[in-house]
């Protein structure tokens, strides 16, 4: 099915799964679920844990830290969105409280070619754009390699 959203390919902030991550992204703090029940993490979001289907999940504040697992460097869009994003660094973090949690972001602050897995990496936040829908941004987590500034 494809996405017919005016404001795509920016996320979906209202989406009731996700909604969650986004408001602690606005503000400056990396959101995940956990279950109450069994303590396991729940990435991506669901309405019952997969480890014990309890429904008690609750967000929690993670440090924002985590291991560079994986990454790839975009040098050709894939979508018209994306014209002015070439190159760009997408890669997998795996977060430093749940190793099995790994996500999908945006890396900054770094030059794709000194990328190692397993580097250091923390959380920052900042808008996401696209020229297609202009005057429209989400504040999302990115990652950047440890101890670099903004």
């Amino acid at each position: 099915m494809a996405i017919r959203r005016a404001d795509f390919p920016l996320p979906d902030v209202t989406d009731h799964l996700t909604a969650p991550y986004f408001e602690g992204a606005a503000a400056g703090e990396l959101r995940v679920p956990r279950c109450d029940a069994c303590d396991a993490w729940v990435w991506y979001p669901a309405e019952q844990c997969p480890a014990c289907t309890s429904a008690a999940l609750a967000w929690r504040v993670t440090s924002g830290r985590g291991r560079l697992f994986s990454w790839a460097v975009v040098r050709r869009a894939f979508l018209p969105a994306f014209d002015d994003k070439v190159p760009f660094a997408s890669g997998l973090v795996a977060l430093e409280e749940a190793p099995e949690v790994r996500l999908v972001t945006l890396l900054v602050d770094c030059e794709p070619v000194a990328l190692a897995a397993d580097d250091p990496m923390e959380a920052v936040f900042r808008p996401l754009t696209f020229a297609t829908v202009p005057g429209v941004a989400v504040v999302v987590p990115m990652f950047r390699p440890m101890g670099r500034s903004t």
